[in-house]
């Protein structure tokens, strides 16, 4: 029986190469990329937006699907330098420079000591359940990701904030306002942290926070028990702190027009290496005993110099850790 020269019709069957599509198959897809924001015909909704085959999704980790060209660099944050403490005059028992003080009584040091870190616990736990919740619900944290104007709001509630705790003393001192002023600071450095923190994965932000409390922990106990006073070296650590702002903003600047892994991963390391000398700094200054320390009074600024440095060391060692892993 000879072959006929034309194919088959639709509705005809010749064989299994020729069997029309039926079942549960879906169509082929479109030509193109799909369009977020939808399933695609023939399946079922999913909550991420999928690829360019049917049944393939990207990684949930990022809106826009797949993962982002290059990691979200914090914006620059400048440490806490209280300008009194800068000052050389010895007979100075006001403020910040004040070397003896408020701490001729030393059940009124260890008051003073626990006040601080009990604020600074509280500050610390809020940033936390921020971050948890950015990281984990997921409808959350696409929303974080899909909407920077809030982080950028952010960022200014935190400058103004900070500016006015550590530049004008009769807010810092006057209760309840320097309460209030550190509630809102401290909740907008948490939604940027948060928000940060969003960008990498859940493992890498588990080993900062962990990196972090061993730094944070090993820090304050070699403050308490070291004979170094890192009070003395005032001028040194103005100088390092205008050298890691400007390197920062240097850094953001060159980043934004071409990523470079390598420049950020140092900035990073840099950075962790410099908040962490400052977390002994302001220890020390808080601690007292040594050439320089803080008024009983500034307990919110103690407070607050310490939280930047925590946070600050977690950010940079998120920065590095999430750098490595790619």
């Amino acid at each position: 029986m000879s072959r006929p020269d034309y194919p088959p019709g639709y509705g005809e069957s010749r064989g299994p190469l020729y069997n029309p599509q039926g079942g549960n198959f879906p169509p082929p897809p479109a030509y193109g990329f799909p369009a977020y924001g939808g399933p695609q015909p023939g399946q079922p909704s999913a909550p991420y937006p999928t690829g360019p085959y049917p049944g393939q999704q990207y990684p949930p980790g990022y809106p826009g699907g797949g993962y982002p060209p290059q990691l979200p660099m914090p914006p620059v944050i400048p440490p806490t330098i209280p300008t009194d403490v800068l000052s050389s005059s010895e007979e100075e028992r006001d403020g910040f420079a004040a070397s003896g003080g408020g701490f001729d009584s030393l059940s009124i040091r260890h008051a003073f000591i626990r006040k601080v870190y009990l604020i600074l616990a509280c500050q610390l736990l809020v940033t936390a359940g921020i971050v948890a919740v950015f990281t984990f619900v997921k409808p959350v944290r696409h929303f974080v990701q899909r909407n920077p104007a809030i982080y950028w709001a952010s960022y200014a509630v935190y400058i103004v904030t900070h500016l006015v705790l550590a530049c004008c003393k009769g807010p810092r001192r006057k209760y309840p306002w320097n309460l209030i002023l550190l509630f809102i600071f401290t909740l907008a450095l948490s939604y940027m942290t948060g928000s940060i923190s969003s960008y990498y994965d859940t493992k890498a932000v588990f080993l900062a926070v962990g990196i972090t409390a061993i730094v944070c922990v090993a820090v304050t106990v070699f403050c308490f028990q070291t004979k170094v006073d890192f009070t003395k070296c005032q001028g040194m650590f103005c100088v390092l702190g205008i050298v890691i702002f400007v390197t920062g903003i240097i850094t953001a600047i060159v980043l934004s027009f071409k990523y470079i892994l390598w420049l950020h991963m140092l900035y990073a390391a840099l950075g962790a290496v410099a908040f962490t000398l400052f977390l002994a700094y302001h220890t020390q200054l808080l601690i007292g005993n040594r050439k320089h320390s803080i008024s009983p009074e500034e307990y919110v600024f103690a407070a607050l110099s310490i939280y930047v440095d925590i946070i600050q060391i977690f950010l940079f060692l998120l920065q590095i850790i999430g750098g490595a892993s790619r």
